[in-house]
């Protein structure tokens, strides 16, 4: 094809050529915008740069400016330790932001309101728009990562490039770039269901109507992916040896674990046998879902996880806990940080994967303004502490009781009148505040409530709560009207009455001068890929023994007896584990569980087809406006949800890219 038909379908379609510079790092890349998607580039490359811009070529001249283009491809790495650039914290029912103060909200918060749409979808990655704050439009950005990866790829697999750097060195870059590939084709395919497979670009003599992509079938995306995170594995090392330098780089245990996730995901219902998709089909009549259900993804999502377990504790991986105490804390909080340290501290040996490229940046959205116990003192400004993420008291009712079972099942605790007012002793001080009055819904609840959850009389320890570190005295919260946690600021407050408290660092500094010491957002933890293995085997080995000794593992680090002990002394339905229907229950709530506030129950309960059921339950929370424990405890509705199936379990592709790629077919009730 001549260069000026090209030139000229390209500028027909708003199309740009241009060079990147991101990040400090300089992208010696020249680009074409993609076809259709963004993603196409030249064979040949182009000679016809800016001025004063190196050519593709000398990009692989040399090992420094190769290395430079393959931290460029971990540059494009979803911002996922960022509420407003991570789908999966807000858009569908785990926070929630004050419901009349706007500014707050964001394309994600948008989606939870009802709001997408396909004249301009929300947080549409598909063209990289509508995102985050709105001010950053990295147009096509996924694509364009992928579209890098494959300029990478052909240029380090020609031993002709980069003549200074030795064979084992490429073949470890090959395999992070085959890794970073297979990522984004995944992150794609699990926002949008069947994807194009970009495995090589397209060149500058191929016809623009042949170069237009097709999305693939499921099961054709998932092998292709699951194919290159299997090639990459072979290239990478196993673990990181220099960890001064090198940490966040892919590993062989990253390619597993994300292997793990995309079978385990595959094999669930929403991917497998889904008959809601049986007429889903692109415009030559290809079908994109297969209806059929096929038990033999279950057993790949098995093997897999199993494989990226062994992985992972093969190479230092294992349950996070708190120690050693130089500090004389209490047994109680020596449990609470063990289970909040495992997301919040740095590069702690828990996380399998922690992405270098995004630290946890909300910190100050999550924790509100405190008071010292026994002083009354005001710890922290109102500006400096926002508290606006809040957990919907649906949320809040999941987690178990003391005793390791759902509120509703527990035969000895009684939760019914979760409104009633209760007032906290002495003994209950790691958790309460002595002689303060709250509802019953916040008494007798499991370790991980009282670490994940911030609530009007409850304890919020810092490491700078008191004078000598301990938990003596330490800080707690007043959320009713006008008290420091409370709804009375203008812009900040907490919509519901409970506060994230998991994700803040029990090492940042809540005192009078506040700062935040944010981490490195964890990816994927090893309690993730054990609960995905018990998942896995309850499918494949029905109530599975060594299905429950996983999630036995996970439920001993949160302080909890395990599955058998809890249900068989304390529920209703005793026999509940016994059966596969019954085992399948308690690990999904375990998930939502363990993983809460993580980004992760939007993806579960999609795949598991819940979303339905879950997201059309009212979003409700205390009255805020209540400045009295008789005003302030009383259940109210904030918002009321509405989940269409099919079609809101995938985002929209969009009317404009559907209209310029006519063999774009767009998901199913957009």
């Amino acid at each position: 094809m001549k260069w000026k038909k090209l030139t000229d379908h390209l500028e027909k379609n708003g199309f740009i050529y241009g060079f990147v510079q991101q990040n400090k790092v300089v992208r010696t890349t020249i680009f074409i915008a993609a076809l259709a998607l963004g993603i196409s580039s030249c064979k040949k490359y182009l000679d016809v740069v800016p001025d004063n811009v190196a050519t593709l070529d000398h990009a692989f001249k040399l090992r420094n400016e190769a290395e430079k283009y393959l931290f460029t491809l971990y540059s494009y790495m979803p911002k996922s330790g960022d509420g407003w650039y991570n789908p999966g914290f807000m858009a569908g029912d785990e926070i929630w932001l004050p419901e009349t103060a706007q500014d707050h909200w964001h394309p994600i918060s948008r989606i939870a309101r009802g709001q997408q749409n396909k004249d301009a979808p929300l947080f549409d990655e598909w063209a990289g728009v509508r995102k985050g704050n709105n001010t950053n439009r990295d147009n096509f950005k996924i694509w364009r990562a992928i579209r890098q990866c494959n300029i990478f790829l052909e240029n380090m697999h020609d031993m002709r490039k980069v003549p200074d750097i030795s064979i084992a060195e490429r073949e470890r870059w090959i395999g992070e770039a085959e890794f970073l590939k297979a990522y984004y084709h995944y992150y794609l395919l699990r926002m949008y269901g069947p994807i194009p497979i970009i495995n090589k670009n397209i060149g500058v003599a191929d016809d623009v109507e042949g170069s237009y992509t097709r999305r693939m079938p499921v099961d054709s995306c998932v092998n292709f992916i699951s194919g290159l995170l299997d090639s990459a594995y072979a290239k990478l090392p196993p673990r990181i040896a220099d960890e001064n330098n090198e940490l966040g780089r892919a590993t062989g245990t990253f390619a597993l674990a994300v292997k793990a996730k995309l079978w385990v995901m595959a094999a669930s219902p929403l991917f497998n046998g889904n008959t809601d998709y049986a007429g889903f089909t692109d415009n030559e009549g290809h079908q994109l879902f297969n209806p059929a259900f096929d038990n033999a993804k279950w057993e790949k999502a098995r093997d897999a996880a199993l494989e990226a377990i062994q992985s992972a504790e093969g190479n230092g991986n294992s349950l996070y806990e708190y120690g050693p105490d130089f500090l004389g804390l209490t047994d109680t909080t020596k449990l609470q940080l063990s289970i909040r340290n495992a997301v919040t501290a740095r590069w702690n040996r828990e996380v399998v994967w922690a992405s270098a490229q995004s630290y946890f940046v909300n910190e100050d959205l999550c924790m509100p303004p405190t008071e010292r116990s026994q002083t009354g003192n005001l710890v922290t400004t109102r500006g400096s502490l926002k508290g606006v993420w809040a957990a919907p008291i649906k949320i809040v009712k999941m987690f178990y009781t003391q005793n390791g079972v759902p509120i509703d099942e527990d035969k000895t605790l009684n939760f019914s009148d979760y409104e009633k007012l209760r007032t906290s002793i002495a003994a209950e001080r790691n958790y309460i505040e002595p002689g303060f009055q709250t509802a019953r819904l916040n008494f007798d609840r499991e370790p991980r409530y009282y670490a994940y959850l911030g609530f009007d009389g409850g304890v919020w320890y810092m490491k700078d709560g008191t004078t000598t570190g301990n938990d003596r005295n330490t800080f707690y919260l007043k959320a009713k009207n006008t008290e420091k946690a409370g709804f009375g600021h203008f812009v900040n407050w907490n919509e519901t009455g409970y506060f994230i408290k998991k994700l803040v660092s029990w090492e940042s500094s809540s005192n009078t001068l506040v700062s935040f010491k944010q981490y490195p957002w964890p990816e994927i933890r090893l309690a993730d890929l054990y609960l995905l293995y018990a998942e896995a085997l309850n499918e494949t080995e029905p109530a599975s023994a060594t299905a429950i000794a996983y999630l036995d593992k996970v439920r001993k680090r949160a302080g909890l007896k395990g599955v058998v002990e809890s249900w068989t002394n304390y529920s209703t339905n005793p026999g509940k584990y016994s059966t596969q229907a019954g085992l399948r229950e308690i690990i999904h709530r375990e998930r939502l569980i363990e993983l809460a506030f993580e980004g992760q129950r939007l993806w579960d309960l999609r795949r598991w087809k819940k979303s339905f059921d879950e997201l059309n339950k009212d979003i409700t929370g205390w009255n805020i406006l209540g400045k009295t424990a008789d005003t302030y405890y009383k259940e109210r509705v904030i918002f009321s949800q509405r989940f269409l199936s099919p079609r809101d379990y995938f985002w929209p592709i969009g009317n404009y890219d559907i209209r310029r790629n006519p063999f774009l077919a767009e998901n199913p009730g957009w």
